[in-house]
C-alpha cells in the first residue's frame, strides 16, 4: 500500500511541474509577450528550483523520512499554485520599471521558484522511503523517476493540448493547486487512519473548486470593457473595448483597433498596408498572412480583390467573425502556419501581405531570407510584397535587417514609415517588389498620378512622402540559421508594453 502511495505522490508532482512551466507562458506571456526571453527565464528557473529541492530533500529525507513530511510538501506547493493569480498582478507591477529581461527573469523566480522547488524534493523524499536496502536502491530510483516523468509527460501534453484551451490559465493554475493540496491532506489523513478528516477534506477541496470556478470565469467584465478572454493552443487572445473603439490583444500586444460604431479600422498602418493595390490597374489576387481583426481583408474586399488569408489560430479568426464584424463568405480561409501554407500551395498572387507580426513577438521563422526567397517564387510578375512590422525609431536595426534580408530575393525594397516622430515606437510597412514597373516608376518619383491616388488620406500621403532606403552596411542577412530578430525586438516589446499599460491603466483589462 505505501508504494502505491509513493506512486501517486510522484505522478502528481511530475504531473504538477511540467503543468506549471507551461502555465508559465501563459501566467506573464499577456504581460511580456511570449518570447525567446520569457521561455528561457521559465526553463532557467524550472531546472534551478528543482535542483535545489533535490539537494534538499535528499538532505531531509536522511534526517529522517516521514510519509507526513511527503504529503506536507505537496501541501506546501499546492497552497503556493493558489497564491500564484492572486500575488501576480504586484509583481508585475513591482518589477516593471527593471527592462524586459531583468523583469521576466525575477517575475519567474518570485512566482514560480518556491512551489517547483518544493515539489522538487518529492523524488529523492520519496527514495528514502520505498529503498529498505542498498540492494535495491538502482531499481527503486529508477522506478520512481520513470514514473515521475512518465507523469510529466501526459501533462505537458495535456496541459498544451486540451486543458488551457478549454479550461483557462487561472482556472486550471489553482486546480493543480488543489489536487496537490487534496493528494497531501487525504495521505496525511490515511497514514494517520482518521476517517472524518478524509471527509472534511473532501468537501473542503469540493467547495474551493466551485469557488475558484467562478472566480475564473468572473474575469470577463463587459462593463469594464472587458468583452472575450479566450485560450488558444498559441495565445491569450482578448477583445477589449474603450472609449469608442475596439481592441484585439494577442498575448498582451495590440493587433486590431476599430471603431465601435463603424467597425472600420483606425489603425493608420492598416491604411498604408492598402498602397500595394495603387500598383495595378485593375484587382487582383492579395494573400494576407496573420488575420487579427480581419481589417485588411475587408478593404482590399471592397475593392474587388479576390482574398486568401492564413492565419494559424483558430480561434483568432472566430473573434475576428464575432467581435469585429469580418464576413466569412468574403474570402477563403487557411488555418495553418504561413511559412507551410506558402511550401504547400502553388498559387501565386499579386499582392502578398505579412501582418504576423506583433509588438516584439515577430516569429523568427517569418522573417529569413530562406522565407523571402519562397514568397517571391508565390509572387506573379510584378507582384508587390509588403510587411508590417514595429519599430522603436525609423532606421532601428531591426528595419535595415529586414531590408538587407528582403533585397537578397527582391531588386527593389523601401521603407514607409507610419510612426511619427521618426524616433517613436510605431509601425512601419517595408515594400519589395522584383519588377512591378508602376512601382518602380513611383520609387523614381516619376509617377504623379500614383501619388494623387491617396492625397485625401493623410497616413498613406505621409508613408509615401517620407519613404526611405535604410542603410543597410552595418547589419547582417537575416537567415534560418542566423536570426536574432528576438534579440533585436526586445526594445519593441518593452515599450509597447509600457504604453499599453499605461494606457488601460490599473484595471488590468490587457493582462
Amino acid at each position: 500500500m505505501d508504494i502505491r502511495r509513493l506512486y501517486v505522490v510522484v505522478s502528481v508532482s511530475g504531473a504538477s511541474v511540467l503543468a506549471l512551466e507551461i502555465l508559465g507562458t501563459r501566467i506573464l506571456g499577456p504581460f511580456y509577450g511570449v518570447s525567446l526571453f520569457l521561455w528561457s527565464a521559465l526553463i532557467t528557473v524550472t531546472l534551478a528550483a528543482l535542483s535545489v529541492g533535490y539537494l534538499l530533500g535528499g538532505h531531509w529525507a536522511d534526517k529522517g523520512a516521514t510519509f507526513s513530511r511527503l504529503y506536507a510538501l505537496l501541501i506546501l506547493a499546492g497552497l503556493w499554485f493558489i497564491l500564484i493569480p492572486w500575488i501576480k498582478y504586484p509583481v508585475l507591477l513591482l518589477l516593471e520599471p527593471f527592462g524586459l529581461r531583468v523583469a521576466v527573469l525575477f517575475a519567474s523566480v518570485i512566482l514560480f521558484f518556491i512551489p517547483l522547488a518544493l515539489l522538487g524534493m518529492v523524488s529523492p523524499y520519496a527514495l528514502k522511503l520505498k529503498t529498505h536496502n542498498l540492494g535495491e536502491v538502482g531499481r527503486s530510483a529508477g522506478t520512481l523517476y520513470a514514473v515521475s516523468t512518465l507523469a510529466s509527460v501526459a501533462s505537458a501534453l495535456f496541459t498544451g493540448f486540451l486543458l488551457i484551451p478549454n479550461f483557462g490559465v487561472r482556472f486550471l493554475t489553482m486546480s493543480i493547486g488543489l489536487v496537490l493540496i487534496f493528494t497531501g491532506s487525504v495521505g496525511i489523513t490515511v497514514h494517520k487512519k482518521s476517517a472524518i478528516g478524509t471527509v472534511a477534506i473532501v468537501l473542503l477541496c469540493a467547495a474551493g473548486f466551485y469557488d475558484f470556478q467562478k472566480i475564473s470565469y468572473s474575469s470577463v467584465d463587459r462593463e469594464r470593457g472587458l468583452l472575450a478572454i479566450e485560450q488558444s493552443a498559441y495565445a491569450e487572445i482578448r477583445v477589449i473595448e474603450k472609449e469608442g473603439y475596439r481592441y484585439l490583444l494577442i498575448d498582451g500586444g495590440v493587433h486590431s483597433i476599430c471603431d465601435t460604431d463603424s467597425s472600420a479600422s483606425v489603425y493608420p498602418y492598416v491604411e498604408v498596408m492598402d498602397l500595394p493595390k495603387y500598383f495595378f490597374e485593375e484587382a487582383g489576387d492579395m494573400l494576407l498572412i496573420g488575420l487579427g481583426g480581419g481589417s485588411l481583408v475587408t478593404n482590399y474586399v471592397q475593392n474587388g480583390w479576390t482574398v486568401d488569408a492564413v492565419e494559424i489560430d483558430s480561434v483568432v479568426s472566430r473573434v475576428a467573425f464575432q467581435y469585429f464584424d469580418l464576413d466569412p463568405a468574403s474570402f477563403r480561409l487557411f488555418h495553418m502556419d504561413g511559412r507551410q501554407y506558402l511550401t504547400n500551395t502553388n498559387r501565386r498572387y499579386d499582392v502578398l501581405l505579412m501582418d504576423a507580426f506583433g509588438s516584439g513577438a515577430v516569429p523568427f521563422h517569418l522573417a529569413t531570407r530562406d522565407y523571402f526567397q519562397l514568397i517571391k517564387t508565390r509572387l506573379k510578375d510584378g507582384g508587390i510584397l509588403a510587411i508590417n512590422i514595429e519599430s522603436v525609431g525609423w532606421k532601428s536595426r531591426i528595419i535595415a535587417a529586414l531590408a538587407k534580408t528582403l533585397q537578397q530575393a527582391f531588386a527593389h525594397v523601401m521603407v514607409l514609415p507610419v510612426a511619427e516622430p521618426p524616433d517613436a515606437l510605431g509601425n512601419l510597412i517595408l515594400l519589395a517588389t522584383e519588377s512591378n514597373a508602376a512601382l518602380v516608376t513611383a520609387l523614381e518619383g516619376n509617377n504623379r498620378s500614383i501619388r494623387q491616388k491617396f492625397q485625401e488620406n493623410y497616413a498613406q500621403v505621409h508613408a509615401w512622402d517620407n519613404r526611405f532606403f535604410p542603410e543597410i552596411n552595418d547589419v547582417p542577412t537575416i537567415t534560418d540559421d542566423f536570426n536574432p530578430i528576438e534579440l533585436w525586438s526586445e526594445s519593441v516589446n518593452y515599450a509597447a508594453r509600457k504604453d499599453l499599460h499605461r494606457f488601460f491603466g490599473s484595471a488590468k483589462l490587457s493582462w
